[in-house]
């Protein structure tokens, strides 16, 4: 059994309103909020690294847990946005903990890769301990600030977010998940020579397709129905897109936990962000199952399910 015990996240405090991006990409604030429901995002500072980051993050989630670092049998970090291909941040963020023995791998899968790491570490839990799932993204590096590279510009920004899962306790049960790929459709979504390469239009009509039906394959082998779900934490890409997702489920809006409009969309750490956001603004005993989903790069998507433990 893998249980989630407790969520972390960090944001750099640099803040970056439409008002101010807008000028620079060529496009009116207005429009920006619309086709996006996004208002601001957050820049990290020149010297930080998606590893410190997500350090920060790691700490948040061990401090909420009332757990240390040496405690750990195993940190995943995802990222689509690492500095560097060969090590990636698995190991900075392990030294950074103050650690020198505890594995630490990569997950470099941009969007969806926080999901990748809640599934894997729900079955590796009960064979290493407790892991800790970090996602971690300077995005803001990976766009161009121009007219030309508008459609991206105004979506991303930076940020990590971190999951403790134990193989013991937790406020929440992981039931199941499921995971997908087709790399058929790589092409519409991914980092080629350090910049955000995306085909929007095809984008929003694979995740609009494929997240729905994943969730409903996920609840149906559960039995549990979309109404049964007290809240669906998603990736923060778009808010045109989680709501369509909701209209696909056919469940209220209200349902899905939404923070994008103050945060843009920070790629992997976005669900771990919303997710922590969430378990503050909602600290008692879980009594509804929880819905995580999520679609990238790759293209990769999927969901997970976790009950009350």
């Amino acid at each position: 059994m893998a249980f989630l015990r407790a969520f972390g996240s960090y944001l750099p405090p640099r803040r970056v309103t439409n008002e101010e991006l807008a000028p620079l990409v060529g496009a009116d604030p207005a429009w920006i909020l619309q086709v996006s429901g996004i208002q601001e995002r957050r820049y990290a500072a020149n010297d930080d690294t998606v590893a410190s980051l997500g350090v920060l993050a790691a700490q948040d989630c061990l401090k909420k847990a009332g757990a240390s670092a040496q405690e750990l049998g195993m940190i995943l970090v995802a990222s689509g946005s690492s500095e560097r291909f060969c090590p990636g941040p698995a190991v900075e963020v392990a030294a950074g903990l103050g650690l020198t023995a505890t594995p630490a791998l990569d997950i470099p899968v941009a969007s969806c890769g926080s999901l990748i790491g809640l599934s894997l570490a729900a079955q590796l839990a009960a064979k290493v301990g407790p892991v800790l799932v970090v996602g971690a993204e300077i995005m803001s590096r990976r766009v161009d600030r121009t007219p030309e590279g508008k459609d991206t510009a105004i979506l991303f920004g930076d940020g990590a977010g971190a999951c403790l899962v134990d193989p013991h306790s937790g406020f929440a049960r992981i039931a199941d998940w499921t995971l997908s790929t087709d790399g058929t459709a790589a092409g519409i979504l991914k980092i080629e020579r350090e910049r955000i390469v995306m085909d929007g239009k095809s984008v929003i009509l694979q995740a609009y397709r494929k997240m729905p039906r994943a969730i409903s394959e996920l609840l149906g082998r559960n039995s549990v129905t979309s109404a049964d779900v007290g809240v669906y934490l998603l990736h923060q890409a778009n808010l045109n897109l989680i709501e369509r997702v909701a209209t696909g489920l056919k469940v209220p809006f209200d349902r899905f936990f939404v923070n994008i409009a103050h945060h843009g969309n920070t790629s992997s750490a976005s669900m771990l962000i919303a997710a922590n956001e969430w378990r503050a603004a909602h600290p008692k005993p879980v009594s509804a199952p929880i819905v995580f989903s999520a679609f990238g790069a790759g293209i990769q998507w999927g969901a997970l399910l976790a009950v009350g433990a």
